[in-house]
């Protein structure tokens, strides 16, 4: 059983935020070439093959019983339908716009942590996310017309993330980060197999099959070590810290993800974007410095000798 270490985990949520655009940019450049079905099979594949002799080599516990293995399950199926959503957004939306209309998320994740864990919220807290929130909006633009029902994508993924992270902090305490990322790789595999294989297509070429050339196989196994690592970062912290803390730091996944889009797509946000960029990022920023000083708060003053008495007294 690990104790709660808000900075730590507040730091493990950062390399999440700038790992996981990453993933979500080679997804997009794969998004016309590769069908969701064979990115989704490759993508837990990878995980299962890189984290499996992890497990075996270093005699980590990956056996789950009950109650763990049954949420397990259910937090892999959440995982599957989560990134294919995501996925299928990044077809037809920019990557910043993807994830700054899925960003309703850690406001979800926020709730739910208090009125279903019992977490403490502080006034702060909800403040913060508040801020982060309204920056959001910010850097969303009134694109549904222009895109049409793909842009409700982000928010069915915001939505299913918020439960995917509860799952995860039920179970992050009693389970080995690596051994449920890699029981989670091969459930999925396991799932998303006899789909490819045994499920009709029905002509959207979601579960079809390509031949890929060779940097389209390096795109893919690119997308699966990303997202292992950026989902092993995310279970590490919430094993820190609860899901009150991480919610808001989440907000800064928007201006990493404007800076990949601007650099591999050539998309540039407008003055109101990068104006909600800026609140987003003070917002993260200041949860990290109030974690940093409650952390320090929270650690007991050295206790001054009383006059004339010595130490071993």
């Amino acid at each position: 059983m690990h104790k709660d270490n808000p900075l730590l985990g507040v730091l493990l949520m950062l390399g999440f935020c700038v790992v996981a655009p990453m993933g979500d940019a080679v997804a997009k450049l794969l998004g016309e070439r590769v069908p969701i079905g064979q990115l989704l099979f490759v993508r837990f594949g990878v995980q299962a093959l890189v984290l499996l002799p992890i497990v075996a080599l270093t005699g980590r516990i990956w056996r789950m019983h009950g109650r763990v293995l049954w949420l397990t399950l259910l937090r892999t199926l959440l995982h599957i339908l989560g990134i294919g959503m995501m996925f299928s957004a990044l077809r037809y939306l920019p990557l910043a716009d993807a994830i700054a209309i899925a960003f309703i998320m850690p406001f979800l994740m926020l709730l739910l942590g208090h009125f279903v864990l019992g977490e403490e919220v502080g006034m702060r807290r909800m403040l913060a996310c508040a801020v982060g929130f309204a920056g959001t909006l910010m850097v969303v633009q009134p694109a549904f017309q222009e895109v049409g029902w793909p842009a409700l994508l982000p928010l069915g993924v915001a939505v299913n993330f918020s439960m995917f992270m509860l799952v995860t902090r039920q179970i992050a305490r009693d389970t080995d980060p690596i051994g449920l990322q890699a029981v989670s790789g091969v459930m999925a595999v396991a799932i998303i197999a006899p789909l490819l294989l045994f499920v009709p297509d029905l002509g959207t070429g979601a579960l079809t099959w390509i031949a890929p050339n060779g940097t389209t196989w390096t795109l893919l196994l690119s997308i699966g070590l990303l997202g292992t690592l950026a989902h092993l970062l995310m279970t590490w912290s919430l094993r820190f810290a609860p899901g009150a803390t991480l919610a808001p730091m989440q907000y800064l996944e928007i201006p990493i993800a404007t800076v990949i889009g601007l650099v591999v797509f050539g998309d540039l946000p407008n003055g109101l974007a990068m104006a909600g960029i800026c609140v987003t990022l003070a917002a993260g920023l200041y949860i990290v410095m109030r974690e940093r000083a409650m952390m320090r708060a929270a650690t007991p003053a050295p206790i001054a000798p009383v006059p004339g008495k010595t130490a071993a007294e």
